[in-house]
């Protein structure tokens, strides 16, 4: 698409990739094995001359979690309305599969924890093979290769403790959690509400046992929903520990967000993808290229960035170097829904039942629209 087309023949030809892709044409797949060569002004000219709007499913715990992406890509592209709606994945999942069954579609861009989504998303033909500008320099493990989706953000689980709150004894493994001097100073996202805390709690236990899991739910851990919460309630110092949610492993300050030497963390990279039934794939197409820039790669929170050609933060390495952050691992659990739910059944044994009402709210099947 060239800026001068107008929004009747840019949407006509995101309906053309929509009927290609239930087909399976040859000129597809040629389509999807070129990169982008337009500028992020060209594909910000095209956007505005679609329709000027975007709307973004972005999986988080809370409504204020996008604030800073919106704010800094609506100063970069100030003609661009953009909506980021957050939820948590399982329930964005779900609610972009009603929609498409309904046809009643509202996100132009999804990115979701839930991994397993995206490559039937792909067999179904619902996504926009794309490859946006630097696809190539994207780490081989965060991309498809037909360009259905790309990954934008590294994130990372393991813990965090307050400096002051562990009084110079500071935890030297996950291990150490079930220590009783930590009893009642451990706060955790729930492990079967959020799948990443999930997979981080299974990690842990081939590591450490299942008489470790038992140790540590005597330690009167406070649970709570959403993945911030445990991040929270140490930089507050109401918890000297938390564990199951990301933070910078860079920050010095009141407190550490910890990458184990050789204990487990887990760490994946965070799929986007454009549908191919989007109503504004040109900005769409503007936002994958925006996020995976070098520039906004180099702006990451954590240090860690999905490209090969960006350096990670100072005292890190490429995430992909980490073994025991196990990249390949999350995808795979994520894919088997049988077992993840064994496990989240499991841990409720331990643990007991979720309770309280989701952090991001109750957004109901359309919201954005």
């Amino acid at each position: 698409m060239t800026s001068g087309f107008s929004r009747r023949s840019l949407l006509g030809v995101g309906a053309g990739v929509g009927a290609a892709l239930a087909v399976g044409t040859p000129a597809l797949a040629a389509r999807s094995s070129r990169e982008e060569t337009r500028s992020l002004d060209e594909l910000y000219r095209a956007a505005v001359a679609e329709s000027g709007r975007l709307v973004v499913y972005a999986g988080g715990d809370r409504q204020l979690q996008p604030d800073a992406t919106v704010a800094a890509f609506e100063a970069r592209f100030p003609e661009i309305d953009m909506t980021i709606v957050v939820d948590y994945s399982k329930f964005h999942d779900v609610r972009v599969n009603n929609q498409l069954a309904t046809g009643t579609l509202v996100p132009d861009v999804v990115q979701l924890q839930t991994l397993q989504n995206f490559p039937r998303w792909k067999r179904e033909g619902r996504l926009l093979p794309y490859k946006p500008a630097g696809f190539g320099k994207v780490y081989d493990g965060f991309k498809d290769s037909d360009g259905a989706w790309t990954a934008i953000n590294v994130f990372a689980f393991s813990y965090i403790y307050n400096v002051a709150g562990v009084g110079g004894n500071a935890p030297a493994s996950p291990r150490d959690l079930a220590d009783p001097r930590w009893r009642g100073q451990v706060a955790s996202a729930y492990p079967n509400d959020d799948d990443a805390t999930l997979f981080l709690f299974k990690r842990y236990v081939d590591a450490y046992g299942w008489g470790w899991l038992a140790q540590l739910a005597q330690q009167e851990l406070s649970f709570a929903r959403g993945s911030f919460t445990p991040g929270t309630a140490v930089a507050e110092g109401r918890k000297a520990l938390g564990v199951g949610g990301s933070g910078n492993p860079r920050a010095t300050g009141a407190t550490r967000w910890v990458v184990p030497a050789k204990d487990p963390f887990m760490a994946w990279g965070q799929r986007a993808a454009i549908f191919a039934a989007a109503k504004n794939p040109a900005a769409a197409k503007l936002y994958l290229n925006w996020q995976i820039s070098q520039e906004r790669q180099q702006a990451s929170s954590n240090g860690w960035s999905v490209r090969t050609d960006v350096a990670p933060g100072t005292g890190l390495r490429p995430i992909w170097t980490y073994a025991n952050a196990d990249l390949d691992g999350f995808p795979a659990f994520m894919a088997d829904r049988a077992e993840a739910e064994r496990w989240r059944q499991t841990f409720s044994l331990y643990f007991g039942e979720v309770t309280g009402a989701p952090s991001s709210g109750w957004l109901g099947l359309h919201p954005g629209r």
